[in-house]
């Protein structure tokens, strides 16, 4: 994995994380629910010979602060904006995954005029369904269940019994290793709260409850790019597949046999069509 060096501004008094690395156009990738700018950390030497590239923590999630108060879309998008603000960048391409690629749509509608181009990877918000143990976390008595199962004995049994099935010659795939991660980050309370209050405000017992379609009509008027994975469990390529259809414009690269992180399980491809993409794309005049 690629060295970060992250660095710390203060939006809204509080601390956020971000890694700022390379020249040229720049690039925001924005994680998804129990992500961290880690996950993209694999892209920057990929990136940033002739892009800058930006990888943030959002606010509640790896080394940025977890306050209590506003984890919407909304407030996501507007942190991202003073983030870009305090770099001085007036336009970017938005690479956003799951939660993130809700976060990119909705900071495009607030703020259409510093968007060149869309990447929504596995993206929430083009489609109610997605996986029980999202709409879980929004039961009653979820923070208490999760006080338990993320508690560190648990969590120190489950590690054992994957270093067991290790030498039995098992191995996770990218959606477990980068799941079991995030999961590993709720040992606090502050971590916990803010990964419920993120939750809910996109998801409820039936499924996701923010639609892009509400705001985007079915129309993306900047060069836009779908990535999925065809065994998604978390959130399925059909979402993909209907975007397609409705709004045939798009370009849409399926990842056969990955799962819910395609830029972890083909990283040397989904780099490749990023940088063709942003090429090839008309961007901002």
């Amino acid at each position: 994995m690629a060295h970060v060096d992250p660095r710390k501004v203060v939006l809204h008094g509080h601390d956020l994380s971000y890694t700022d690395r390379g020249e040229g156009p720049v690039v925001l990738f924005i994680h998804g629910i129990l992500g961290s700018q880690q996950q993209w950390a694999h892209l920057v030497d990929a990136m940033d010979d002739d892009h800058r590239v930006v990888l943030p923590d959002l606010f509640g999630h790896g080394e940025s602060a977890k306050p209590m108060g506003d984890y919407s879309l909304s407030s996501h998008a507007a942190t991202m904006r003073d983030l870009l603000d305090h770099l001085g960048v007036d336009h970017v391409t938005l690479v956003g995954h799951s939660l993130g690629g809700g976060i990119a749509m909705q900071f495009f509608y607030l703020f259409p005029e510093r968007v060149e181009r869309l990447v929504l990877v596995s993206s929430g918000g083009l489609g109610r369904e997605v996986s029980i143990a999202l709409r879980s976390a929004t039961l009653p008595g979820a923070a208490q269940v999760l006080s338990v199962v993320a508690s560190a004995p648990v969590l120190s049994q489950v590690e054992t019994l994957g270093r067991v099935a290790a030498k039995a010659g098992w191995r996770p795939g990218s959606d477990i290793t980068a799941i079991w991660r995030g999961f590993s980050s709720l040992g606090d309370r502050e971590s916990r709260r803010a990964f419920l209050a993120t939750t809910r405000a996109v998801i409820d017992i039936g499924g996701q409850s923010i639609s892009a379609h509400d705001h985007l009509e079915d129309s993306l008027p900047v060069p836009t790019m779908i990535v999925w994975g065809s065994k998604d469990h978390m959130i399925p390529a059909s979402h993909a597949r209907s975007v397609a259809q409705s709004m045939p414009e798009c370009r849409v690269e399926i990842f056969e046999g990955a799962g819910h992180f395609p830029h972890l399980d083909d990283p040397d491809r989904f780099a490749r069509v990023l940088r063709e993409f942003i090429a090839s794309g008309t961007g901002h005049a």
